[in-house]
């Protein structure tokens, strides 16, 4: 089989395995290709959008905002050829030197001085995060202070310190985001997730 039809066949097993669900067409495409990724089900019940999350991801896109990662992993794992025809730059400044000499200095983490550090990159974009909780925290910090205005957050830490907690403060906001309640999560879970919207946006 070719790997077009690999995925096909993929995408119905799952729809046939699933069976009725109460996600709207959108939101299971993300959904879907988050099993797609994981062949965990289990993201059926946990995760949670909010009502303006799929359209503030699409507006994004089109209007050729950055998308940000907290992981090279999650930014290689992003279809940044697709973006190319709406001019969208994936970003991750883990490894920039700046980032890595701060967190030094401070005791702090790469993935809270990386959020800082793209303040002004993430205006109206996408902000990915798949590995770090506090990352996801900090963000949560600045977007309340008014002081960082991603257009969408996808907040899919994993792990066992803070992931799920940081979940919970994220889906507790007002702003749009798309998360789940669980310690899965994963980079290959927020690319899932970021390909899926592109998948949407490319299919309108």
């Amino acid at each position: 089989m070719k790997p077009d039809e690999i995925e096909a066949l993929s995408f119905k097993i799952i729809d046939k395995e699933a069976g009725q669900h109460h996600f709207s067409s959108d939101q299971w495409q993300i959904v879907k290709r988050m099993i797609h990724t994981s062949a965990d089900f289990e993201y059926i019940k946990t995760v949670r959008f909010h009502p303006k999350a799929i359209s503030a991801g699409i507006n994004a896109i089109l209007q050729g905002r950055n998308i940000i990662t907290d992981t090279n992993m999650a930014k290689a794992g992003i279809r940044q050829n697709q973006l190319k025809q709406f001019n969208v730059s994936v970003e991750c400044l883990m490894a920039d030197p700046n980032v890595i000499e701060t967190a030094k200095k401070t005791g702090k983490t790469r993935a809270q001085i990386a959020v800082d550090c793209a303040v002004s990159d993430m205006e109206k974009g996408i902000y990915a995060i798949g590995n770090a909780p506090t990352a996801l925290l900090r963000l949560i910090e600045l977007v309340k202070e008014n002081k960082a205005k991603p257009a969408l957050i996808i907040g899919l830490p994993v792990g066992f310190v803070n992931a799920e907690e940081s979940k919970a403060a994220l889906m507790e906001m007002d702003y749009p985001f798309i998360s789940n309640s669980s310690r899965k999560g994963g980079s290959n879970i927020a690319a899932s997730v970021v390909n899926a919207l592109i998948n949407i946006v490319l299919a309108k």
